[in-house]
């Protein structure tokens, strides 16, 4: 029997991170962020040698956003459970689990075990039908009451790019509405208002105005805002579409109520238009049925992602009304007006039998509930330690996903003027805090979000604490 995991008070926190953005920045002390600096000097110089050839030879210096590390990424050569190890030695808690994909903990041997099994029998994919594809697909519509139908894909951004075809191929209408500062990977059409409410086009470099010309924004929690948008655009299209992170824009940065929820649904019922979950960081680690279970909201689309694939690569996938997915039915000889989807990866044997077995495994050991404790307890730990230094910063946790607002740099209101010239200042602060967590032997997403997972004992919780104690004793 899974345990409920509960929603946070989304209007409170909400009005908690208002006030927040009208102090001043408390960034570290100058005599911390020098001695944070030397800590690197003198502890990671392979690293560092690694680094410089990086720069030479991959454009920006790393292959992943989540490893740019302030001021070189650390070369992890062993990971296990709850554990990080560079290339000299030096050991960290890995608050990021790879970006939320390793609820059961970094590098788990019994998944690991089954996918050696795949390996030795067909290799990592064939290109052709492999048992594991239905049994995935299976298991996912037996604990996700929504999924009628379900197709994996390469990765979260090409889930999302065939959730949207669909959307627009089943009703008809044109436009998609997102939840502005929502991430919903890279793909051209969805580069609009990206980690930023309001941001715009600012992320969309290289890409043609006129590929973004039928996606829209609108603010966090703001139903009128979203009601006006969607009866605008019924004269000039409709909108096939209402695309949204469950706990909030960017893993619940700017956290919604399951009330909003209830609404937008509502309101895409209304205008005939598609409710799509981006469920790629929340799907499984809030428990078996995801945000929506725990929200009571039935979304036409499910992305999932991350756990999808147990932290193997593959990890996307599309679940939904059977209706509505039909339309990504077809093949080489089917000449039906579908929607157009591919991969040659997609549903690989190593994707499907690591996604089945890690599924398997969150519902046998409840790693959902377990995770989300640890979570609790890192957050209420969190909240001490802020009261105890007396600062402003803003502490609030779904579950297994924890948020520390000490710059409220994700959460500026581009509305206001003066919250927009703090960003400079806010995002060097946000480097400095990275940058001493790492120091302290804490790897963070961006120093600002905390993943736990169910290879987090109490034990190990209390020593992330102290370090982040000793981080915060720091601030001015």
């Amino acid at each position: 029997m899974t345990t409920q995991i509960p929603w946070p008070d989304a209007q409170l926190i909400g009005k908690r991170l208002d006030e927040f953005r009208d102090t001043p920045v408390r960034p570290l002390r100058r005599e911390r962020v020098a001695a944070d600096m030397a800590w690197f000097d003198e502890h990671c110089d392979g690293s560092r040698r690694s680094a410089a050839q990086m720069r030479r030879l991959v454009p920006g210096g790393a292959q992943h956003n989540l490893a740019l590390t302030h001021p070189v990424p650390l070369e992890i050569v062993h990971a296990a459970g709850a554990f990080l190890r560079d290339v000299d030695g030096n050991q960290y808690i890995d608050l990021v689990q790879a970006g939320g994909a390793t609820l059961l903990g970094t590098n788990h041997g019994p998944i690991n075990a089954k996918v050696a099994e795949a390996l030795a029998s067909t290799g990592p994919a064939t290109g052709l039908f492999h048992p594991y594809e239905l049994k995935l697909a299976k298991l996912v519509h037996d604990v996700v009451p929504s999924v009628e139908m379900f197709r994996m894909f390469g990765s979260g951004t090409e889930a999302v790019m065939a959730a949207l075809r669909i959307s627009r191929l089943f009703t008809g209408k044109t436009h998609v509405v997102k939840v502005g500062g929502g991430y919903h990977g890279w793909s051209d059409q969805v580069l609009l208002g990206v980690r930023v409410p309001g941001s715009g086009a600012f992320a969309a470099g290289g890409v043609p105005h006129g590929v973004y010309a039928a996606t829209h924004e609108v603010w966090p929690g703001d139903l009128d805002a979203l009601a006006d948008l969607m009866a605008r655009l019924e004269s000039a299209g409709g909108v096939a579409a209402v695309l949204v992170e469950p706990l909030g824009p960017e893993s619940g940065s700017w956290p919604l109520s399951p009330e909003y929820h209830h609404h937008v649904r509502e309101l895409c019922d209304r205008f005939g238009a598609l409710l799509v979950y981006d469920e790629v960081v929340s799907g499984f680690r809030l428990g078996l049925g995801g945000a929506q279970a725990l929200i009571g909201v039935t979304p036409d689309v499910t992305v999932f992602g991350k756990c999808i694939a147990g932290g193997y690569p593959g990890a996307g996938a599309v679940g939904g009304r059977q209706d509505v997915m039909a339309a990504m039915g077809g093949g080489l000889t089917d000449l039906s007006r579908g929607a157009f989807v591919g991969g040659t990866l997609a549903a690989s044997a190593v994707s499907c039998i690591a996604g089945y077995y890690t599924i398997i495994e969150i519902e046998r050991t409840d790693a959902a509930a377990v995770a989300a404790r640890a979570g609790d307890r890192l957050r209420r730990g969190l909240e001490r330690i802020v009261a105890a230094y007396n600062l402003p910063y803003v502490v609030y946790n779904f579950g297994s996903i924890v948020h520390l607002n000490s710059t409220g740099v994700l959460t500026v209101d581009l509305r206001r003027p003066e919250s927009a010239a703090s960003v400079p200042a806010r995002a060097v602060a946000l480097q400095e805090f990275s940058t001493a967590f790492a120091a302290e032997g804490l790897v963070t997403i961006a120093g600002s979000r905390l993943l736990t997972s169910a290879a987090f004992s109490d034990e190990i919780v209390d020593d992330v604490l102290a370090r982040f104690d000793r981080v915060l004793a720091d601030a001015q």
